[in-house]
């Protein structure tokens, strides 16, 4: 439960001297903190806002907590923080973004203030952004012969294209909505060169 107006943030770290950091760096936001999947999955409820998500936690681990998060339906965005270096494994993972620790103070706070302003977004375009970080995270860890030999890899990038032209529908339907239409050509644009999206431009692109 929320104390407070302040967007929360569920730190679900082990070690205490890395949650420490990170509450240190989010110091504006509401942070509650989570040592095991089992105590963070108890305190999650529709107050939660982001969730930072360790992969390698005591018992429960990050990936199966993921798994339970969306089984859940609960409107939140997720950022798997970790140690652990991507495989093709990550193609199933429903996070919105990955980063690999150690992460630094403005890097977290950057992809804190990406996943709130992506919660304001529809689900389409919500499920598009989480589809892109996946790719974007494997093209930066794989080079291009081994992706491209890759079945799911492919099947990814198959998912991201039906996503972008459900996308470009909504865009017909919302014609009058330029800060919208202009936010989704910058994804678009992004992707085109098998990047992440730009959250800085799609911010500016909104205001």
């Amino acid at each position: 439960m929320s104390n407070s107006d302040l967007p929360v943030i569920l730190v679900v770290e082990d070690e205490p001297d890395v949650a420490d950091t990170y509450d240190r760096w989010l110091q504006e936001y509401e942070v509650h903190r989570a040592e095991t999947g089992e105590e963070a999955l108890a305190q999650l409820d529709e107050t939660v806002d982001v969730v930072l998500l360790d992969r390698m936690l005591p018992g429960m681990s990050g990936a199966e907590v993921l798994t339970e998060i969306r089984s859940r339906s609960i409107d939140c965005r997720v950022a798997m923080v970790t140690a652990v270096d991507p495989g093709f494994d990550i193609i199933e993972m429903g996070f919105d973004e990955y980063i690999t620790k150690p992460p630094d103070r403005e890097e977290l706070r950057e992809t804190v203030a990406r996943l709130l302003h992506r919660a304001t977004l529809n689900g389409d375009l919500q499920e598009y952004y989480s589809l892109v970080a996946r790719r974007a995270t494997l093209d930066a860890t794989f080079p291009e012969r081994q992706l491209e030999a890759n079945k799911e890899y492919r099947v990814l990038v198959e998912q991201i294209e039906v996503h972008r032209a459900a996308v470009d529908d909504a865009m017909g339907d919302l014609a009058s909505d330029a800060d919208f239409i202009g936010a989704v050509r910058e994804i678009m644009d992004t992707t085109n060169e098998t990047e992440a999206p730009h959250d800085e431009e799609f911010t500016e692109s909104t205001k």
